[in-house]
């Protein structure tokens, strides 16, 4: 399989500034929270600039290696993710209520991240040998909604926003491969229904959606998180507060360098500085998808959609929360947030995006 293009600069370009957004962002975000706990206002940030540096390795190894390579580890790397997934309630550790993550001596490992891009390619690789002829039949739809419930059923125990961020993509690879309309709206009543199923079993996640309805209900508890956020973007009025001036970062907003960053960018840069952002992945998904339908190669085309779904989902979910339009879930913004696995994963993700631009037509 010879490459016909260079890398798409566009895409490349949305992503690099993302990523310098973010380390700026972790900085300001973090740094009296890190002085507080460690005595060191740069600790996040030069952890975070760290992964920056790791994540450019394997964003350059999946920006250069063979597809037909990665299509041939797509099979043993789901079953280690699997595997994986089934063995974090037994191994993995516990942080803030949630068992999310291995931890290795100092290395701190979130499974589903990895998983994300893997079952996209998977997917990717069975709706292009299945073919649309068998994916219009009753028969070839079941089986393809077996094999889309799998890795979401094993992650949404612990961590719903991820399982509905994959769910998402995978769903959104489903419409592009033509499948008929009357099987994909039965496909979102089972989603709905399994969602509902989950948020009853849970109570806290009954009381998020409560919380959701009318945060300002209960402000000290289960609306707090968001309550805070709110106040964070509204402060920020126009133009901001002004880069490390944020207020709500002092202890107010919890989780202001991870999964709440955004509230951060809204009360310092204002509405233009969080419109810019979100320019800049509508920039990015809207090139992921103009790059997948310019591919003649099927595998390619739902690869490059399904992965560019996957985190347009992701940085809607993160920003809904942050402005009270979703329940909280608990992901990172895309790129932007603190946190090791999530973006050397997110790298590596769009690595394959930029080598499977190569063969998107001029």
């Amino acid at each position: 399989m010879e490459h016909k293009n260079q890398p798409d600069l566009v895409l490349f370009f949305v992503t690099l500034m993302l990523l310098i957004i973010g380390l700026i962002m972790v900085l300001s975000a973090s740094s009296y929270e890190a002085m507080l706990d460690y005595n060191d206002a740069l600790h996040f940030f030069k952890r975070q600039a760290l992964f920056l540096l790791m994540g450019f390795v394997p964003m350059f190894i999946m920006m250069n290696i063979n597809i037909d390579f990665v299509k041939r580890l797509a099979i043993p790397a789901l079953a280690i993710s699997i595997v994986l997934l089934l063995l974090l309630p037994t191994f993995g550790v516990n942080v803030n209520g949630a068992v999310r993550w291995y931890r290795i001596g100092p290395i701190q490992f979130g499974p589903a991240e990895m998983v994300k891009p893997i079952v996209i390619v998977f997917f990717a690789m069975w709706l292009a040998a299945l073919g649309k002829k068998n994916l219009k039949s009753l028969k070839g739809f079941i089986v393809t909604l077996l094999i889309l419930a799998v890795i979401p059923a094993l992650i949404i125990g612990e961590d719903l926003g991820t399982a509905v961020c994959i769910a998402g993509a995978l769903t959104c690879m489903m419409i592009v491969a033509e499948v008929p309309w009357r099987y994909l709206a039965a496909l979102v009543a089972l989603a709905i229904g399994a969602v509902a199923a989950m948020i009853y079993a849970a109570p806290y996640r009954i009381n998020r959606i409560i919380s959701f309805m009318d945060p300002f209900a209960d402000p000290l508890g289960g609306g707090y998180q968001v309550v805070q956020s709110l106040y964070a973007i509204g402060s920020g009025s126009l133009f901001g507060v002004g880069l490390g001036a944020s207020r709500q970062k002092l202890m107010h907003l919890p989780e202001m360098h991870t999964d709440f960053i955004f509230s951060i960018i809204g009360e310092e840069l204002g509405f233009l500085g969080a419109g810019f952002v979100i320019l800049l992945f509508a920039v990015f998904i809207c090139r992921g998808f103009y790059l997948s339908s310019q591919m003649d190669d099927k595998f390619m085309a739902f690869t490059a959609f399904g992965l560019t779904a996957s985190i347009g989902i992701q940085a809607m979910i993160n920003i809904g929360v942050a402005v009270g339009a979703f329940p909280v879930t608990g992901i990172p913004l895309p790129f932007i947030s603190y946190g090791g696995s999530s973006l050397i994963f997110m790298m590596a993700t769009v690595g394959f995006l930029l080598n499977l631009s190569k063969h998107a037509k001029k």
